[in-house]
Formats: structure tokens, sequence, C-alpha cells
């Protein structure tokens, strides 16, 4: 899943540039996605999700804060339906999306989670067609096809492993249909306001809402925890959140989005062998089938512009 909301198109790109940008657009995909192990390992230390969340934007809200202030002191002002709408997208987006991921990472492996979130470009597709009425073209159906016969193949291998695979699966596809409806809203005010602005400005409502949460629902004695909490939180919030961020935007403006996008694509190869090396995670014939059937779709999908 792509970390930010970016619509834009750069001119041919010189091979090294081109290499340049490709390199950080899969180092960009790559930290993201280590997020998932991240959080696994975290849940060793018996947190749950509202406090995992919450220390990982108490690590990331001073940077994201801060370019935000940079922002409103050089920018004009945004007019009011921009600050709220910005404020629904923040709510949306980031929080939501991210609060139902961690709690859906408590049941199912890295693996699932992360195909699971590689679908959201299929279900900005799929809600396009249903609102717009947009038509979907026969090559866009077979990518949906294999995109999801792919998550059924993995889903139903891991459905044997036991746990609560059915909650946890359900949780990260809430997770994915959120970043969708905030990708799809986003849509026109990127262009309007600058897709830095805008991923700054809706960081900023997504971590005051979790750090809020945290101190509603839970005592703030547990801010104290072990330092290895503290440690793995500091990554997950700088290394997993802040930097891929960044280099996405950055590869972007190097070698466009389409391009940037397809980088990307290594993100659930990487999270389904970080978590067998980090986690234990098997990797069986069936995930490496069902996540090459995946890719595969969102690959197809990538090549057609929705």
């Amino acid at each position: 899943m792509s970390q930010t909301a970016i619509d834009t198109s750069v001119a041919p790109v010189p091979r090294p540039a081109l290499i340049a940008g490709l390199a950080i657009a899969i180092g960009g995909a790559v930290l993201f996605s280590t997020k998932a192990v991240v959080a696994k390992l975290l849940y060793r230390y018996h947190i749950d999700a509202v406090t995992l969340i919450a220390f990982r934007m108490l690590f990331s809200f001073p940077v994201f804060a801060g370019v935000a202030i940079w922002k409103m002191r050089t920018q004009p002002p945004l007019s009011n339906r921009d600050r709220w709408r910005l404020v629904g997208l923040g709510l949306v987006g980031y929080y939501l999306s991210s609060y139902l991921d961690f709690l859906g990472l408590q049941y199912i492996s890295v693996g699932l989670e992360r195909l699971i979130l590689f679908l959201t470009p299929t279900f900005v597709l799929l809600i396009t067609s249903l609102v717009l009425k947009r038509r979907i073209g026969r090559a866009q159906w077979l990518a949906l096809g294999l995109s999801y016969c792919g998550i059924v193949l993995v889903f139903v291998h891991d459905l044997t492993g036991g746990g609560n695979i059915v909650a946890g699966s359900l949780l990260v596809l809430g997770s994915a249909i959120a970043y969708a409806l905030y990708l799809l809203g986003t849509g026109e005010m990127v262009r309007r306001i600058g897709s830095l602005r805008l991923v700054a400005y809706a960081m900023c409502v997504s971590s005051v809402a979790c750090i809020a949460q945290f101190f509603v629902l839970r005592p703030a004695g547990m801010l104290v925890q072990p330092w290895q909490v503290y440690g793995l939180s500091l990554v997950n919030g700088i290394f997993c959140t802040i930097f891929p961020v960044f280099m996405t935007m950055i590869a972007v403006q190097r070698i466009g989005a389409a391009s940037a996008s397809q980088a990307g694509m290594i993100g659930p190869v990487s999270t389904l062998f970080l978590g067998w090396a980090l986690l234990g995670e098997p990797i069986t014939g069936v995930q490496l089938a069902g996540t090459a059937l995946v890719l595969a779709g969102i690959y197809m999908l990538s090549l057609k512009k929705t």
C-alpha cells in the first residue's frame, strides 16, 4: 500500500536518475512494509494496538508537525472547507486505517497482512466503478480476479495455522478500504495544495487522534514500558513511517507515480522474507504462489489508467 497520495507525472528520466529513483522507491516500500514485522515484535511485550499506535505517533509527530508549521508559514492559508476535509482525511486515511491494520496484525501473519493491504488499488477501482459509474474493462477484471485468487489462496492456507484468522483478515481488509477512501478523497486536493502539505497535515490529525485515544482508553502509567518497547517504537515511528513517506514522495518526483508504484511491489515480497527471518514465520509454496498472483494482478492494474 502506498503511504502517500501523490498524483504527479514526470518527463522521461535519464537512466542514472531512474536507477536512483527506483532504489529510493524500493527502499521506501521495504521500510514501510517492515512496520508489520516491528508490530509483531512489539506485541511480544504484551502491549495492545492502542498503545502501539500511540507510541508510533509520539515518535513521528514532531517531524510532521514541523513540516506542517513550515508549510503554514510559507503557503497561503487553507479555506475552512479544506481544513475540515483534511481532518476527515487524516482520521480515515491514517488513523482508522493504521488502527485497523495493527489490530488485525494481532491475529494474522505479516505476509497475509501485506498482501491484503496491497489490494488497495483494487478497492479504489471498485469504489470508483460503484460510485462514479466508471466501467471496468476486461483486462481490469482479469487483474482483479488474479489478485483476489492470490489472497484466497494465502488466506485458506493460513486458516490451517489456527488463531482468529478471519477476524484479523477482516480488520486488515477494513484498513485497506479506509485507505482507498482516503486516496479517492485526496485526488483533487493534492493538486491544489501539494502532496507534502497534505500528508503533513493529515499525519498531524492522525497523530493527535491516536495519542488522544490512548489517554482516553488507557492509564497514563502504560507509557512506562521496557526499553525494548521504546526502541522498537522509535524504529516504527522513524524508519517505518517518516522515512518511507518522504522517500516515496522523492521517488515520485524523480521517476513518476507509475514507476514508483511498480517499484513498491517489492513490499509484499520483502515482508514475507522479513517475517521468515525475524519472526520465524514459514514460507511455503502456497504463499509464494498466492503472492505471485496478487503481484501479477496489481501490476496489470498499474499498467491501465483508471
